[in-house]
């Protein structure tokens, strides 16, 4: 049984920082490639970074330059490191396997940005 749990998500003024964490059970994490996304209300679900299972990255150009992906695959667990953080960063965050051809999604992790 698949399982991915994230953290980390919160309230934050704009221009600060927040680091999310998603842990992943029941795959075999160190071959897969996993990515971010996010859900803004009233909006679809969009990839917000992806790495690979060689470490290679690739970020949605409204991200880049201040959004980090990043793994480590003896705990299992993906991060995203998000700073300078803008109003428009405000959504529910989630983990996945990319691309998500399995739709195996967690509960998502709330960030909302403050002006």
């Amino acid at each position: 049984q698949v399982q991915l749990v994230e953290s980390g998500g919160g309230l934050v003024q704009a221009g600060g920082s927040l680091r999310l964490s998603c842990s992943a059970s029941g795959i075999i994490f160190s071959i897969n490639a996993m990515g971010w996304y996010r859900q803004a209300p009233g909006k679809q679900r969009e990839l917000v970074a992806r790495i690979t299972s060689g470490s290679s990255t690739n970020y949605a150009d409204s991200v880049k330059g201040r959004f980090t992906i990043s793994r480590d695959n003896a705990k299992k667990t993906v991060y995203l490191q998000m700073n300078s953080l803008k109003p428009e960063d405000t959504a529910v965050y989630y983990c996945s396997l990319w691309p998500p051809t399995y739709n195996y999604w967690g509960q998502g992790t709330q960030v909302t940005v403050q002006v």
